[in-house]
């Protein structure tokens, strides 16, 4: 096997743990601040996918206002759900906070399957890159490079969101004790919401990015929430960077476990879920939350 190959295969794992840890950055946010794990944040993820190839395709619109309008409606949908429903049970079990996201699954799978139907939907790659680019005298994929860059940008500029900014410190001080930032004169609950929204912003981004990449389809979602959900399992609940490692490592998995067995390549990041467990029970990066 030459190296250009395995390069395109590293560049190809590149890419898709990019594009996944974009997915968990957003999943892993809400958890670090609220303490909710949202089972619905793959099917926000799906919900950007289909908003895309409405505006793209159907609307017959850039790819690029599809960038621009399809997560901000997505981080709408997450805002009334935070509002309207999640915070009136925070005081409740957590069980009821799953229970609730799940429910969400369901509904907007079905709303899904109501206005796109369920046959598959593709979306062409962007006219700005459509084009491939010569690596080492082959054709890689344009688009696939782009994936590589902008996701780190939107990565560092959260990180600059959180560690630079008051809004960012507000959000650090209520993930660690938010009784104690309310009685500061916070309004903990608007700071919940907006971190929902941020949170499910992403998700839009994700599935707008990830539309010409993978077929758009009403099972795109369970199959994303599974690995993002390892994801944020190898790299330790609500831990950012642990985020990062763990959706490289998986992307590089999903990638090369096609080389090394492609029968069990599905089973490749449940296993190394599985030895990280064993050794680490809180993941990589993981702390006790207080």
């Amino acid at each position: 096997m030459s190296i250009t190959t395995l390069l395109f295969f590293f560049l190809n794992g590149l890419s898709e743990g990019l594009l996944l840890f974009l997915i968990a950055l957003g999943l892993n946010l809400i958890f670090g601040v609220m303490g909710v794990l949202n089972f619905a944040h793959g099917s926000l993820y799906m919900l950007g996918a289909y908003l895309t190839y409405t505006i793209a395709v159907q609307g017959n619109l850039s790819f690029w206002l599809a960038l621009i309008i399809a997560p901000v409606i997505v981080a709408l949908v997450g805002g009334a759900i935070e509002i309207l429903c999640l915070r009136p049970i925070y005081n409740r079990d957590v069980s009821s906070q799953l229970l609730l996201t799940f429910a969400f699954v369901l509904l907007i799978n079905d709303l899904v399957r109501l206005l796109w139907g369920n046959l598959p939907l593709t979306i062409l790659n962007p006219e700005l890159f459509q084009q491939t680019t010569q690596i080492l005298g082959d054709p890689y994929p344009t688009y696939n490079l782009f994936i590589i860059l902008i996701t780190p940008a939107i990565a560092i500029g959260l990180w600059l969101l959180l560690k630079r900014t008051r809004w960012g410190k507000l959000m650090r001080a209520a993930a660690r004790d938010p009784v104690m930032t309310g009685a500061l004169g916070i309004n903990v609950s608007r700071l919940f919401t907006l971190v929902f929204i941020l949170g499910t912003w992403l998700a839009g981004v994700a599935g707008v990015l990830a539309a010409p990449l993978r077929t758009i389809n009403p099972a795109m979602g369970d199959n994303i929430i599974i690995e993002s959900f390892i994801v944020v399992v190898i790299g330790g609940l609500g831990n950012l960077p642990g985020s990062l490692v763990g959706a490289l490592t998986i992307g590089q998995v999903n990638s090369f476990g096609i080389l090394i067995a492609q029968r069990a390549q599905v089973a490749f990041p449940f296993i190394l879920m599985t030895i990280v467990l064993l050794l680490r029970p809180r993941g990589l990066f993981g702390k006790s939350r207080s």
